[in-house]
């Protein structure tokens, strides 16, 4: 038996989330300040998000093409594996937005109005799914498979999304970031 109901884990999931929301506008809003002396290891960081970014949405579609194929614990494994880098990317975003500089897409129209649409639409989809993905893991580790199904349906493409856009936002930006 579950000591942790439904309701209080989805309780749970918001103030996760509301927390994770809030301290990204706190890094973002520069209140936080910034150290004066950026880590070497940070220009790396945008990189590695990308890296970890697609490799997620390569694991979210093979968990896909595992469940319709029936694999439960291959699906199982590359879920996990997929929050598991998921989290790390969480980590070191937080990490790289209160150590590294801030960065401004240099490009021109049109490329920039879709660099800002695709930035905009990966933005407010991150700020949605994580809730989203925390409760899908919630149902499917308390081995509630039909609410897993229904919320999965949602989260799972807007998690693909932001996996894939993530990426993109890389690509659009790379060429602009600046360490001294």
């Amino acid at each position: 038996m579950n000591k942790i109901s439904d309701k209080l884990f989805f309780r749970i999931a918001m103030a996760i989330s509301v927390l994770v929301l809030g301290l990204v506008i706190l890094l973002y809003s520069n209140v936080l300040g910034k150290p004066e002396d950026i880590p070497s290891f940070v220009r790396h960081q945008p990189l590695f998000h990308a890296i970890l970014n697609g490799i997620c949405a390569i694991l979210l579609v093979s968990s896909l093409r595992a469940i319709k194929a029936g694999k439960v614990l291959t699906h199982k494994k590359l879920n996990l594996t997929a929050f598991g880098l998921s989290a790390v990317f969480l980590g070191s975003y937080v990490v790289y937005h209160y150590l590294g500089p801030k960065t401004t897409y240099g490009g021109d129209p049109p490329l920039k109005y879709v660099y800002f649409i695709i930035l905009f639409t990966h933005i407010v989809c991150a700020a949605i799914v994580l809730p989203l993905i925390l409760l899908s893991f919630w149902y499917a580790l308390t081995d509630k498979i039909d609410k897993h199904r229904k919320i999965v349906r949602f989260s799972y493409p807007i998690w693909l999304y932001v996996a894939i856009t993530g990426v993109l936002v890389y690509m659009f930006i790379s060429p602009y970031y600046q360490f001294g």
